[in-house]
């Protein structure tokens, strides 16, 4: 591709006509309203009845990015949707992208009524809204495998695991010992160099492993090693039915790869024929992989449409390839996007007159032209890129003639902070108000070096600062602190584990300290720790975070510098540990294996980023990786100018030609290789780091040993204006005078004013210096009978007010009885038919806690239509155990639930076995959170019926002899009935049943329980389950209570998914499935109904009248 080419791509025009059939590549530079243009398309498409929405796939890279796309695309359905509502007005719209709705595509007005339909199509799409297919490549690729089935090679049984470390050390290991460790001789190779190897030949899976010749024996046994690690994985992955994100793309990739014998594999037919239309997000991250899956399943026959920045690829540690965004676009039609919405035209014109033509790693990764949109700036002064250039006078050089980097370091962050205050404290305005410290971002390589010294001169001149980092709380030191404390609290009896931990702000003692008062304070501070001890065992993580802030840990750390960011992530740490404790069930030494395993992540897991430890306006610290999508007012840039070259790294990754490589064994050609891409990435980072600013770039540059490698210094000193090449190093002269010409040239240009970098009085004043601290008087009403609460917590209150009837507590729809319930003696002999070989299939088991959670689990994972039912319910019994522990054997749990799986519903589901009704007609652990009395957004004080009410309408639309119609009067119990129903109502329903019906289907309500009737010590027989005795059951407890609240769920759950929904027709009712006595299709039954079963479906005016009472109306 020529120069000539790339400057000639024309620009796109979103009121234009719209992307063909084929591939089309959107080059959006920085500020040119990339998303804005996606939500764009997406409308047209829609409108213009090119691709309804569930037919059109959207991609992207990173959750986050993919909600936001999501409410990006809706808000903008909306917004065209209605302007539209008005023809003529839209006709006329100065939002070109909305005007053109209103025209054919011969740019001929429609008429009223064809504007309509096209809203139409709009106002559908929102509607149905949850038929967008907007997705991250991982979860596109996850969910086409699984619609493929055989097509797909995707085993329903796998697992996904997003995470192999623990699975690749220990191969690493095992392979060693296995090579090396019977040899006579020392191997090869040291351990720690090829665990080294392995780790990033496992990282870097599509990547070929060099060198080819191996001619140095340490070189052919690293890859050797690396390559059988690699085998070695696969082949424990597949034993063990776990795949990965990667594992499924390759798989896909494979799926819709043409053969010789299939030109069109059917994989790629079915995706072609699935969606019309693809727009993928920042396409420039996308690796070689995905990139196949994509050209292979979309390029023809589809509109794909390809939009991203490869002067934004900056993500390469993450396997994006600039060599992929290359490829696609030699294929492609290609245009860009050329007007910057962000930032003003002060900022826009210099950084286009400093970095116009550049190359940014190739040829065809080249700064174009854009034009600003927003022509006056939003600062009242100083818009625009200063440079503030550090001067070699006033500092002792080094023998090289440069500044020491550490003293340069020191002053940058004295003189930021203070032209940050200067700024604050002379008025600056932006966009009318004052500038304040929010408005400001300091952009930085990594937040580790830098921010901490910045900071600790912004807090000398009272100006809040934040650390917003993408790095983990686990490399943080709170996560060092707490590993400090679970040490102490594993072995108290050990003085140098307490003296450890007390160094740590859980404690308020000093080294000093500890030397004078010597073994007392050791013993003083063992006790607390084992205290702390007893509370983590009884009471979880959580309760040792209470106790160490009664014990005073927020007054101590918050009293030091930096304090807040110290206190958030202990909070944070603990909060991480509380919840490891409770999923795992960990003790203290499992704590201490989880915390030390979460520490080697350190970054790798982006669920424990650090949190934000103020929420006052305040300077953010962020990572130019973390800031890329973002922008804000003012940016600062400290670091451009200078980049250490590390020599230790002894793997390279790089490319030949397109094919990523990883060389294992530090050859001089391929670090050469890696050193060169990882100086060009440096200048796409550059890039990113200079647009982030709407209305002033603040950067410095000083002379410093590695300063050549700077990618700010090798733009100014390595090319002149409008140059395309650019170094690797530039030299920028001897002294200061040589500098300053060349600083000058491109001042003259207007590419940044050059200001001399003078600390200058450090103790300037904001013009509003932070108020003293000072308590505040609570002095609003508070809402209590507002709350989050669930059926559990409902009929807890009653048990807190007095003695009740024990029922089933509820935690996510997984905890079960823990005590048999006591039933009554009914006056009716069920037991007359009793019958020893009907005994139930769990007689032997005892009842509790965890054995109900084991039965659901399996239940809610089992697919009851498998081959081998047994073998299924084997399979997953085994899985479930390892959370829930119970004295039974798997195969012994397998053989009692087989029976029940067997048993017939009743006629409320027309008698239908679970075996006969298959996982495409069920939704498993529905959960809700449905609001009550208007939820937050209209409750209020005189908001909200009476528990008690369920009563009264219990009474007035049930029969005398309905079975549930006598729980009406526990419902008034005291503490029961006088709660207020105000919040938000939550839960998780075990299971929906979707079975066929006259007119339409209808849907069960289904609950397993698990309790024990009958006699203790008699041997349980299905006639302990017969329908009277479960009937006392359910009205000796609360059930009653929980079906109906389930009812209400299901019947809004319904009425807004199932369509033309009718509760009359689709209400199914409840079953609750007492397992003990589902024995099989030999169950007995009584008036039709088996034992093990208690069905009923209550009336649809009782269910609409629940529902009005939960919202606040009354039942009339």
């Amino acid at each position: 591709m020529s120069d000539d080419t790339v400057a000639s791509w024309p620009t796109f025009d979103l009121a234009g006509p719209l992307p063909g059939i084929g591939t089309t590549v959107l080059e959006a530079s920085a500020g040119t309203g990339k998303t804005y243009a996606v939500a764009a398309l997406a409308t047209r498409f829609v409108a213009e009845d090119i691709a309804p929405l569930d037919r059109m796939l959207v991609i992207t890279f990173s959750r986050a990015a993919t909600q936001e796309l999501r409410d990006r695309v809706r808000e903008r359905f909306v917004h065209a949707a209605e302007a539209l509502a008005d023809p003529a007005r839209a006709r006329v719209s100065g939002e070109r992208d909305i005007a053109v709705l209103t025209r054919a595509a011969d740019g001929s007005d429609l008429s009223d009524d064809e504007v309509a339909v096209r809203r139409r199509r709009l106002l559908d799409a929102i509607a149905n809204y949850d038929a967008a297919t907007i997705a991250t490549t991982h979860e596109f690729c996850h969910a086409v495998l699984r619609s493929l089935g055989v097509a797909g090679s995707l085993d329903a049984t796998e697992t996904l695991r997003d995470d192999l470390t623990e699975l690749r050390d220990e191969v690493v290991d095992d392979r060693f010992l296995a090579l090396y460790a019977n040899e006579p001789v020392d191997p090869p190779v040291d351990y720690r160099t090829a665990r080294n190897a392995a780790r990033r030949a496992v990282e870097s899976s599509h990547s070929v492993l060099r060198p080819i010749d191996r001619e140095d024996p340490e070189a052919k046994a690293l890859v050797a090693f690396a390559e059988e690690v690699r085998g070695e994985i696969e082949l424990r992955k597949r034993r063990a039915g776990v795949f990965t994100f990667d594992d499924m793309l390759t798989r896909l990739a494979k799926a819709v790869a043409p053969t010789e014998d299939e030109p069109t594999p059917p994989a790629a037919e079915r995706m072609r024929a699935r969606w019309d239309v693809v727009l993928v997000d920042e396409f420039q991250d996308t690796d070689p992989v995905q990139w196949d899956v994509l050209r292979h399943a979309f390029s023809t026959g589809t509109r794909l449409v390809l939009i991203g920045d490869p002067k934004q690829a900056i993500y390469a540690f993450r396997g994006g390839d600039t060599p992929t965004y290359l490829r696609a676009v030699r294929d492609a039609t290609v245009q860009t996007l050329g007007t910057n919405y962000r930032s003003d035209a002060a900022v826009v014109d210099a950084l286009q007159a400093l970095t116009r033509g550049a190359e940014l790693g190739d040829e065809r990764i080249r700064v174009h032209e854009v034009a600003a949109k927003r022509t006056r700036s939003s600062l009242s002064v100083g818009g625009g890129v200063r440079l503030r250039q550090v001067r070699r006078d006033g500092f002792a050089l080094t023998k090289s003639g440069t500044i020491n980097i550490g003293k340069v370091r020191d002053h940058i962050a004295a003189d930021l902070a203070a032209d940050i205050a200067r700024q604050l404290a002379e008025g600056v305005t932006l966009d009318g108000r004052r500038l304040d410290p929010g408005d400001i971002a300091v952009l930085l390589h990594s937040v580790k070096d830098d921010a901490p010294r910045i900071q600790a001169e912004l807090a000398k001149r009272g100006i809040p600062s934040v650390i917003n980092s993408a790095e983990s709380v686990m490399s943080s030191a709170a996560a060092q602190h707490w590993l400090r404390l679970l040490e102490a609290m594993e072995k108290p009896q050990l003085p140098g584990r307490i003296r450890a931990a007390a160094l740590t702000p859980f404690f308020p003692d000093t080294p000093e300290g500890l030397l004078v008062d010597g073994d007392d304070r050791t013993d003083e501070l063992a006790e607390r720790i084992r205290s702390w001890l007893d509370l983590l065992r009884s009471r979880g993580v959580a309760a040792v975070t209470s106790a160490a802030h009664a014990a005073g840990l927020a007054p101590r750390v918050l009293g030091q510098q930096g304090g807040e960011r110290v206190l958030t992530d202990l909070n944070h740490v603990g909060q991480l540990l509380h919840a490891a404790a409770q999923e795992h069930r960990l003790g203290i030494s499992g704590l201490l294996v989880w915390l030390r395993e979460a520490v080697s992540e350190g970054n790798r897991n982006d669920a424990r980023r650090r949190r934000l430890d103020v929420d006052a306006k305040a300077v953010q610290f962020v990572t130019i990786h973390g800031s890329k999508g973002l922008e804000y007012p003012v940016v600062y840039l400290p670091q451009l100018f200078d980049r250490p070259i590390r020599d230790w790294p002894t793997v390279h990754a790089y490319h030949e030609g397109d094919v990523p490589c990883l060389d294992l064994a530090d050859s001089p050609r391929a670090k050469a290789a890696a050193r060169s891409e990882e100086a060009q990435e440096e200048l796409r980072l550059a890039y990113v780091a200079l647009t982030r600013a709407r209305a002033q770039v603040v950067a410095w540059w000083a002379p410093t040993y590695n300063g050549p490698n700077g990618a700010l210094t090798r733009l100014i000193f390595g090319r002149g204006p409008g140059d395309a090449i650019v170094p690797d190093r530039a030299a920028f002269g001897q002294d200061d005078d040589e500098a300053d010409a060349v600083l000058g040239r491109w001042a003259g240009l207007g590419a940044f004013r050059v200001e001399a970098s003078r600390v200058g009085d450090s103790t300037v004043e904001l013009a509003d210096p932070p108020a003293a601290l000072s308590e505040r008087t609570f002095d609003r009403d508070v809402d209590v009978e507002w709350r989050r609460t669930s059926y559990s917590g409902l009929i807890r209150a009653e048990e807190l007010a007095g003695p009740a009837p024990q029922s089933e507590p509820e935690a996510q729809g997984t905890v079960d009885e823990d005590e048999p319930v006591e039933v009554p003696e009914v006056t009716e002999d069920a037991d007359a038919g009793f019958d020893p070989g009907l005994l139930s299939p769990m007689n032997a088991m005892a009842g509790s806690a965890t054995f109900g959670s084991l039965v659901h689990a399996v239940l809610e994972h089992t697919d009851p239509q498998a081959a081998d039912l047994r073998a299924e319910l084997l399979a997953k019994v085994e899985v479930e155990r390892r959370w829930w522990s119970v004295p039974s054997t798997s195969e012994e749990l397998a053989d009692a639930l087989l029976p029940m799986q067997h048993t017939s519903l009743g006629p409320l589901a027309d008698n239908l076995t679970l075996t006969r009704i298959g996982t495409a007609d069920r939704l498993c652990e529905l959960d809700f959170e449905i609001p009550m009395a208007g939820g937050d957004l209209d409750a209020g004080p005189d908001r909200g019926l009476p528990l008690a009410a369920f009563a009264d309408a219990l009474r007035r639309h049930l029969p005398e002899d309905d079975p549930i119609r006598p729980y009406a009067d526990k419902l008034e119990a005291p503490g029961l009935g006088d709660q207020v129903l105000r919040g938000y109502l939550s839960g998780s329903i075990d299971v929906v049943l979707r079975v066929p019906g006259s007119v339409g289907p209808r849907y069960v309500v289904v609950d397993y329980k698990t309790n024990t009737l009958g006699e203790p010590g008699r041997p349980q027989s299905a006639w302990d389950y017969a329908p009277d005795k479960v009937t006392a059951s359910m009205l000796h407890s609360h059930y009653p209570l929980q079906s109906l609240l389930y009812s209400v769920v299901l019947h809004r759950y319904l009425r807004w998914r199932q369509p033309d929904y009718d509760p009359e027709t689709h209400l199914g009712g409840v079953l609750y499935l007492y397992v003990r006595g589902m024995v099989g299709a030999e169950t007995p039954e009584v008036d039709g109904v088996p034992c093990g079963v208690f069905s009923w479906r209550p009336p649809v005016a009782l269910v609409l009248a629940l529902s009005a009472i939960l919202d606040g109306e009354a039942d009339r």
